[in-house]
Formats: C-alpha cells, structure tokens, sequence
C-alpha cells in the first residue's frame, strides 16, 4: 500500500487550555511509495511521532489528509500495524498467545492462526520461547515478539515508533540484521521514527528530515544502496555526510534533550571520522559487539530465515 500525506496540520492544547493551542505540524506533505521503508528523523519536538501517529489513525489532523491506498484514513485500522518503543505486550500471555492475540480479535480461523505463529517464530528463531511469557525475555526478544504481533495479520503497512529506542547497543545491532531480514521477506510498506541515523541509513530507502520549524520538511534522501548494507561502503559513509549537513541546519545549535544529544554526537562523529565501521557505536565511544561478522550475516539471509518463507 502506499503512503501520502497531504498538507497536514496539527496543534494541541497548550498550558492556557482550548484557546491557546500549541503548533506542531504546519502544512507537512511526504509519500511513501508501496514496498518501500522510509524513515523519519529530527530533533525532538518536530513532530516525528505526531506525523507517525495520525498515519495510524490514532489522533487526527487539524487540516489536510493522510491517504493509504488513495483512501483517507479516518481511525486505526487492520491494514496498518504499529509497533511502540516499550513493546506494549500482555505479560499474563506467553509469547505464542501474545502473537495470536490479534489474530483471534480478527476472527481469523485457529488454524491460520496456528500456521502464522509457526512461520513467524521460525522466522525470528523464537520457537523454543513459545512458551515462555513476557517477563522472562530479554529486552531484545520481547521486541522481536513485539514486531512479530505486528507482522501477524499480514498488514499493507508497518508503522514503528523507535522500535530499538529501549535495547542496549549490541542487541540492536543484531536486532537490525534479524529485522532487516524479516522485513525484506514481507515486503511490508514501512515507516520508522528514530533519532538515530546510523539505522535510518542502514533500513531504508528514504530517509526524510524534519524540522523544529513546525515538521517543515528539509530533505527527502534516497538510500540507493544494496542491501544488507555495508557500513564500510564508501557511499555509506557519504549518506553520513549528506545527513550531517541537514541535521546540523535542522538543530541549529539547540540541544535540548537525549534525543537532541545523539545527533549532535553524530554529527561531531561523522565529521571527526569516529566510529563509523561496522560494529561501532556511532552515537558514542567505540564498543565491543556481539553481532555476527559479515560472512554470518549473510548466512543468516540465504540459510537460517528461509524457514520463514511463505510456501
């Protein structure tokens, strides 16, 4: 399904209540073509969430239109799938309950819930947590769990709010290479929030930068790069530099929370030059990683996820 946003604007009530409304979006306009991934990165308070959220269907705009499929989006519905940062899950259910639950609110037959579940768990290497419940994973499998109930009814959309904001820098790395590899599976039209724009570059096909001037959108970049990325690549680092330039106009200079931190420590990294191989942390000092070397990584895609693949 496609994406397109039409000259949306959106204000909330400020501290002086109904009559003094405070200005988040202003006139913002943005598509996102069927199959593709595009995230959406800034500063804090420019809207990325509020932009994110009214594609769900969650709050409406105050002028102009979201349409999905040509269609205007009036209420969440089954055709988009969101993922929030903190899992949102059950944990009174098991990890195989809390993947069918939106399955058994669609009605659909336990049998195709049943095969679903299997598919998706094989395809995350989760079967033998089936069985376990929420509080006993870690904090990158329950958001493996999470993106699994997302994908279970099969939606046209997949709308992920910092979905590997909450995991340490080793699980997201791996994270990344197991998500990738899922999601080039379902060809799933997607969109992501994120502050992090080492991941923006490494999932998507479009990375589009917000402003702290109401939403206004500063660029729209195409990633045209073969995936799985590599983050040696010479044109990896040059989609660093690109950001760089347009996140450094978009923070002008004003820091003023963690989220704001981390770009401003990007861009001091990319411009130095640290950090930016492959198994290190961009957003701060270099790490040891956990996530499997390159020749893993594809073994991962051409072996271990085809047991996923719809037959």
């Amino acid at each position: 399904m496609s994406i397109s946003v039409q000259g949306i604007t959106k204000s909330f009530a400020g501290k002086g209540g109904k009559k003094e409304r405070k200005l988040v979006l202003q006139d913002i306009s943005f598509e996102v073509n069927e199959g593709e991934f595009v995230s959406l990165v800034g500063p804090s308070g420019c809207g990325k969430t509020t932009t994110l959220t009214i594609i769900a269907g969650f709050q409406k705009a105050d002028s102009g239109q979201v349409l999905v499929n040509g269609q205007p989006v009036t209420k969440p519905g089954p055709d988009r799938a969101f993922v929030f940062q903190n899992y949102a899950l059950l944990p009174w259910l098991k990890v195989k309950d809390n993947i069918m639950y939106p399955m058994k609110k669609r009605g659909i037959p336990k049998a195709e819930r049943e095969r679903r579940l299997q598919e998706l768990l094989s395809i995350a290497q989760m079967e033998d947590s089936a069985n376990s419940y929420i509080y006993e994973l870690s904090g990158g499998m329950k958001q493996r769990v999470a993106i699994l109930r997302g994908l279970a009814c099969d939606p046209q959309i997949l709308l992920m709010d910092e979905p590997l904001g909450a995991v340490d820098f080793q699980m997201r790395k791996l994270l990344q290479i197991q998500m990738e590899a899922m999601l080039q599976q379902r060809k799933v039209t997607t969109m992501m929030v994120t502050h992090d724009v080492d991941e923006a570059i490494y999932f998507s096909d479009r990375v589009v930068v917000m402003s702290r001037d109401y939403g206004r959108i500063m660029a729209d970049v195409a990633i045209d790069l073969p995936r799985p990325r590599d983050r040696a690549d010479p044109r990896y680092h040059a989609y660093m530099d690109q950001l760089t330039e347009v996140l450094k106009r978009a923070l002008n200079g004003e820091v003023f929370n963690d989220e704001d931190k981390d770009l401003m420590k990007f861009i001091q990294n990319v411009e130095t030059g640290a950090g930016l191989y492959e198994g290190r942390d961009i957003l701060g000092e270099e790490k040891e990683t956990s996530a499997p070397k390159r020749k893993n990584e594809n073994y991962l895609r051409s072996t271990q996820w085809r047991c996923g693949e719809k037959k």
